[in-house]
């Protein structure tokens, strides 16, 4: 049932009260702060949903955030068919039986940019659509809302954003990536794309770096002054909805597929994550009523979040972000990250007998003093001890070598003929260890987060001496063949937001005449 009084508010402090719409088009909120709704709801009748497709379930779990007066059923029922129609699996996000009975793969690849992103961004691409169609009804020229979106990337996000973006009305898209650190395969997907309303930056430096730049443009107030811009980057909260929706169905797809697993079982999801936006969503499905037995977070070498749950201090490694076969992974600062200390502070500070409102405004002081600390200091924590053992009863985290990487690719090949792409390996390394701890009575689902086709460097290297094993036949898709030979179109920039400033504002500029000619 669509709730009437959902609000959102600033992890910050600084914004109350706000609706679903202006929380989109947003992406960030003014104080620096991550948008996230006042409660979470509780999905009282969450059995009822396990035969639902999954488009009907992403109803269901849409309208538990979004008020029918902001999005009419209908409409928000047409925006969710449009996005999952472009899925080449009829069942959008296929659970796979990997080995044993308790070990499942949800493959989340199947969308038009081969990457579980497109699970969330071509919902957002027609959410934009549908709220700038209503802002600019009736108006023209300059008094037409032209949304100027930009959004950093480490490989995946950029191609499933301009997917989902490409084409649409009143517009403009930049996506900033890290020169010589996406495959070629990742590349090829963002910069072929020649609509006039896609942009493309390659920055010298790091995913930090072009993250960082985004961060900058939206705290500019002249930026901001000239241009209204919007997030793409799971610091967009309708990421992270869209996401919850296929920690649900991957449950219901256990329940069907698993004879030993029966419904109000406890399941165990394990997440290849570097943003710390995948597996938030299935903190949300947890915190709805989903029945989670732990969310285990899979880091690969750079290791942020795994050493925060093994040490409870959150900091950058004095090192720079390394290099790694799993490169969307490769983040040293986890965004989404705030989001959960916000909700983990206010849980500490209403155990300390506060009300709501003050565990909220306690919350918002904790998470500015760890953040404001984290960018003068590199850091924070380490945090108290409530704090820590509460997020420990939900989450666990691995650490993941290189050499693991590889060698899980392989090892999965050679038991199941099946193949991994490297962020998903991630996974599968930490499921076994998880299963050689706990025990194989215990439900795992691993995310697969990527096709292996984007990653052929990582694949070939793990696979050449396997008999038979030919790239091109076995992985390679046909759609992504044809890229790799198509013109691209991208401008080098130098890693300096201001310099990234004055393209995007002319790229802006250069849309809006267009489409008003």
């Amino acid at each position: 049932m669509a709730t009437e009084s959902q609000k959102y508010l600033s992890t910050r402090g600084g914004d109350y009260g706000l609706s679903f719409e202006t929380v989109v088009l947003k992406g960030l909120a003014a104080d620096g702060g991550l948008f996230l709704p006042h409660e979470v709801p509780i999905a009282e009748d969450w059995r009822s949903w396990a035969d639902l497709s999954y488009q009907e379930l992403a109803f269901q779990i849409l309208s538990l955030y979004i008020s029918r007066s902001e999005i009419p059923a209908d409409d928000l029922k047409a925006i969710i068919d449009r996005s999952y129609s472009t899925f080449r699996a009829d069942d959008i996000t296929p659970l796979v039986h990997l080995q044993d009975d308790n070990i499942h793969l949800l493959e989340l690849f199947h969308g038009p940019s081969f990457s579980f992103k497109d699970c969330a961004l071509q919902c957002l691409g027609n959410l934009f659509e549908f709220f700038l169609v209503r802002k600019n009804k009736g108006k023209t020229g300059k008094d037409r809302h032209h949304l100027t979106v930009v959004g950093a990337t480490s490989g995946d996000t950029g191609s499933a954003a301009i997917y989902g973006l490409r084409g649409k009305k009143d517009v403009s898209v930049t996506i900033l990536y890290p020169k010589g650190r996406i495959s070629a395969i990742q590349e090829a997907q963002m910069t072929t794309c020649t609509d006039r309303n896609v942009h493309n930056l390659t920055v010298t430096g790091t995913f930090d770096d072009c993250q960082d730049i985004v961060k900058a443009l939206f705290g500019d107030a002249d930026t901001n002054a000239t241009l209204k811009l919007g997030a793409v980057n799971s610091i967009n909260f309708a990421r992270i909805l869209a996401q919850i929706v296929f920690y649900f169905y991957a449950y219901f797809q256990l329940v069907k597929k698993s004879p030993s697993f029966k419904l109000g079982d406890k399941v165990k999801f394990v997440t290849p994550t570097g943003n710390f936006g995948n597996i938030l969503a299935g903190y949300f499905a947890a915190k709805m009523g989903l029945p989670v037995e732990k969310l285990e977070v899979a880091t690969n070498e750079n290791d942020i979040l795994h050493r925060f749950w093994t040490t409870g201090r959150y900091e950058k490694n004095e090192d720079s972000c390394k290099e790694t076969p799993s490169p969307a992974m490769d983040i040293l600062v986890s965004s989404n990250f705030e989001r959960l200390m916000w909700f983990l502070a206010r849980e500490s500070a209403a155990k300390g007998g506060m009300d709501d409102q003050a565990s909220k405004k306690q919350a918002a002081q904790d998470v500015l003093a760890w953040y404001q600390s984290l960018k003068s200091t590199g850091g924070f924590g380490p945090v108290s001890k409530d704090i820590l053992d509460n997020g420990r009863s939900t989450f666990e985290s691995d650490r993941v070598s290189n050499a693991e990487t590889i060698e899980t690719i392989k090892s999965c090949y050679q038991k199941t003929k099946y193949i991994l792409d490297p962020h998903s390996a991630v996974a599968v390394t930490a499921t076994n260890r998880s299963i050689a701890r706990v025990g194989s009575q215990q439900h795992h689902i691993s995310l697969s987060t990527a096709h292996p086709a984007k990653f052929s460097d990582v694949v070939e290297k793990a696979l050449k001496n396997e008999p038979g094993f030919d790239f091109d036949k076995q992985v390679l898709p046909d759609e992504l063949k044809a890229l790799l030979t198509m013109e691209t179109r991208v401008t080098e920039v130098e890693n300096s937001w201001q310099k990234v400033r004055e393209i995007v504002k002319r790229q802006a500029e250069e849309d809006m005449k267009a489409e008003s000619a």
